[in-house]
């Protein structure tokens, strides 16, 4: 390995793990849906078996660019770059952006990836955080000091992971004031807009709040489907062709299938019909999993998640995170996710996006080791 290269450690355990536990509540999504179950109509089925397995246009076919162009208001097909999932958008967004040196203010808790990125590219980092005692709110003074006039790009996540927090439009307005003070890009991973716990609406973009958004998007979280490995950028056009190219040296393009299938789910009546999907685990899942930790509240807090099929649950133990979760998959087979992967020690965080006995029983095993360590 490169000396200095800071691996990313939350998918390397997910790597290793997730398909030799029993029980893997580490997820960020719903229970994925099947092929049958995405596409229901036979005349459908038959035109994706009689695809000829070639290459698509590189950046998405004309349909699902302009599908997902739709989900923006005032986007077009050509503000839309198709990507082999949102890691790829973000590694060759943030590549295109910056270069060795520059300044990136990054949010904590997060998806680490960008965070990585940064140190691994010689990117200045800085972070801001969202505060438990806001109710996982932006500090936006935090937020205005931390960001300097050197600073070239913020990046965000929202709705966050791994809290489930749903940004107020207040502090959006404040986290776009921020970056249109100094000129700097503003990234903002999207990814669960649409799994909301609560709202019937979808979290709003920050595209088309300010002239220099990069809007992240995927079908892996709020539609059940991370197989396809199918995630987009939307920008301003000229930047998306430039992220274009930095793509055309990675993986060139998503395949064929997975461009088809995308275009297919985000037909308006399909993508209706696969987010109610996702509510509906969500909702269903949250009210088995708030029984379970409200029970045993004597070791664990929890500021309830507005969106997203995961909790960030604080414990109080003697423990370090990651050190318990390597005992949950030895001793009990159980996957969840520890907090010091998000930047943020003395939590784990749980999915309950899936069938009830699964997760009552994935529940139940991480309790049994609680206990005999209290």
């Amino acid at each position: 390995m490169k000396p200095g290269f800071v691996p990313f450690g939350l998918e390397r355990m997910m790597s290793i793990w997730e398909h030799e536990v029993e029980y893997n509540l580490s997820e960020s999504g719903v229970h994925p849906m099947t092929v049958q179950e995405l596409v229901v109509d036979p005349a459908v089925r038959e035109e994706l078996f009689s695809t000829e397995l070639n290459y698509p246009q590189t950046n998405g076919i004309f349909e699902l660019r302009e599908r997902i162009a739709a989900l923006y208001p005032g986007a077009k097909p050509e503000n839309v770059l198709v990507t082999t999932g949102c890691a790829q958008a973000n590694f060759c967004a943030v590549h295109t952006i910056l270069h060795p040196g520059d300044e990136l203010v990054f949010m904590l808790p997060n998806y680490m990836q960008i965070w990585g990125i940064a140190h691994n590219s010689g990117f200045q980092l800085k972070t801001f955080s969202l505060k438990e005692e806001l109710g996982w709110g932006v500090d936006l003074d935090e937020l205005d000091k931390t960001v300097s006039d050197t600073t070239k790009l913020i990046a965000i996540c929202n709705p966050n992971n791994p809290s489930g927090y749903i940004l107020s439009e207040v502090e959006m307005d404040g986290i776009v004031a921020a970056a249109d003070r100094v000129g700097a890009w503003l990234l903002a991973d999207e990814i669960y807009a649409g799994a909301e716990r609560l709202a019937e609406g979808i979290t709003p973009s920050f595209w088309g709040r300010y002239e220099k958004v990069l809007a992240m998007g995927s079908l892996s979280k709020a539609y059940g489907l991370p197989g396809l490995r199918l995630g987009w950028v939307v920008g301003p056009a000229e930047v998306v062709e430039a992220i274009w190219s930095c793509q055309d040296y990675v993986t060139i393009s998503a395949s064929m299938l997975a461009n088809k299938l995308g275009a297919y789910a985000l037909l308006p009546e399909v993508r209706a019909r696969i987010l109610e999907r996702t509510r509906g685990y969500i909702r269903q899942g949250y009210q088995a999993f708030e029984q379970w930790w409200t029970s045993h509240d004597e070791v664990f807090n929890l500021i309830p998640p507005q969106a997203a099929a995961i909790a960030f649950l604080r414990y109080d133990l003697g423990i370090n995170s990651t050190e318990l979760v390597e005992r949950l998959i030895h001793e009990k087979s159980v996957l969840v996710m520890p907090g010091d992967h998000f930047g943020l020690d003395g939590y784990l965080r749980i999915s309950f996006g899936m069938p009830k006995p699964y997760l009552k029983e994935g529940l139940d095993r991480i309790y049994q080791l609680i206990a005999s360590l209290r």
